[in-house]
């Protein structure tokens, strides 16, 4: 069992930063990916961001250049960094990790999502 928790949404004016935190309880070089998606009314989670335990990143396209992640191995904490905020990245953030049993069973585990809004 892995629990994710989430903090630093908000609302941000366009052009604006915010970053987002995620601690889990498991030590995070044993989860084999740990990240962050986003998922706004009537449209489906989608990736944003997500960092393997070999240290290998992903992004989206749509975030290129604007977001970062992160992580602070120490504190078992994944970061996401956004600046450039645009209206459309308005959404409900999850943090995200997928652990591999012993016997190689995948588990997915979700945060309970953090609100984002980007408005003026």
């Amino acid at each position: 069992q892995v629990q994710l928790v989430e903090s630093g949404g908000g609302s941000v004016q366009p052009g604006g930063s915010l970053t987002l935190s995620c601690t889990t309880s498991r030590n995070i070089l044993q989860l084999y990916r740990t990240g962050w998606y986003r998922q706004t009314p009537g449209k489906e989670r989608e990736l944003v961001a997500q960092v393997s335990a070999d240290g290998n990143i992903d992004y989206a396209d749509s975030i290129l250049g604007r977001f970062s992640i992160s992580r602070d191995i120490a504190k078992n904490t994944v970061y996401l960094q956004m600046a450039s905020l645009k209206r459309e990245d308005t959404a409900v953030y999850f943090c995200y990790a997928k652990f591999f049993s012993d016997w190689g069973t995948p588990f997915d585990y979700w945060g309970q999502g953090t609100q984002v809004t980007v408005s003026s």
